[in-house]
């Protein structure tokens, strides 16, 4: 079908494969939605699918559903203090919605009371952010603090905190670290984010 192969180098895998379980980390591309209906552990953005958990992708064939199943049944509860990996899912004037994918050292566990999160624009850096769409972007992969677990409120305003993985908001190619901005290495586009100290290192 037209359209629905994934990018080169990004999850391209026979079906095969993916009915046995391949890994996949979170944040990795596991699918469309032309192809398949998303399920537990996963999340669309752009008509792609999403891995939100570390784990093994599961595909029923019949209902045409993908799923992401954490390669451990421990759970993993969030509290205040514990980093975290998340995608960023909104930007508005007074914070950025994220959704929580794993809790930095434990990503091989689901985490339970899991939700979406809030960056308030007086918690993203030590400094005044004046326009919120200059540090965060929707689908970012941010790495953040949990600073009250109730609200589930996060912070970026550490400099290890931030963007660790950007797409380029023209192309949606991933963005990389120039100096203090990110470049497209596709269309040569730069742009600017609240940008981690852990940027392209990968989510470990």
């Amino acid at each position: 079908m037209p359209g629905s192969r994934p990018p080169a180098g990004e999850a391209v895998k026979s079906e095969e494969d993916l009915e046995k379980g391949g890994f996949v980390l979170p944040g990795e591309l596991v699918g469309t939605t032309e192809e398949f209906k998303p399920g537990a552990g996963t999340a669309v953005i752009d008509g792609d699918i999403y891995s939100t958990a570390t784990g093994n992708v599961l595909i029923d064939r019949q209902a045409r559903v993908v799923s992401v199943k954490p390669n451990t049944l421990t759970p993993n509860i969030l509290k205040t203090g514990d980093i975290i990996y998340g995608r960023i899912t909104d930007v508005r004037e007074s914070g950025a919605m994220v959704e929580v994918a794993g809790i930095e050292g434990k990503e091989n566990r689901e985490i339970v009371n899991s939700r979406s999160g809030d960056i308030h624009v007086s918690n993203v850096r030590d400094s005044y952010v004046k326009r919120l769409s200059d540090e965060f972007r929707p689908s970012d992969i941010i790495r953040a603090r949990v600073i009250d677990v109730d609200r589930l409120r996060l912070t970026t305003a550490e400099d290890s905190l931030g963007v660790v993985k950007a797409y380029c908001s023209n192309c949606r190619g991933e963005l990389v670290l120039e100096g203090k901005k990110l470049k497209c290495p596709v269309c040569n586009m730069t742009e600017t984010r609240k940008i981690s100290t852990e940027y392209g290192k990968g989510i470990q």
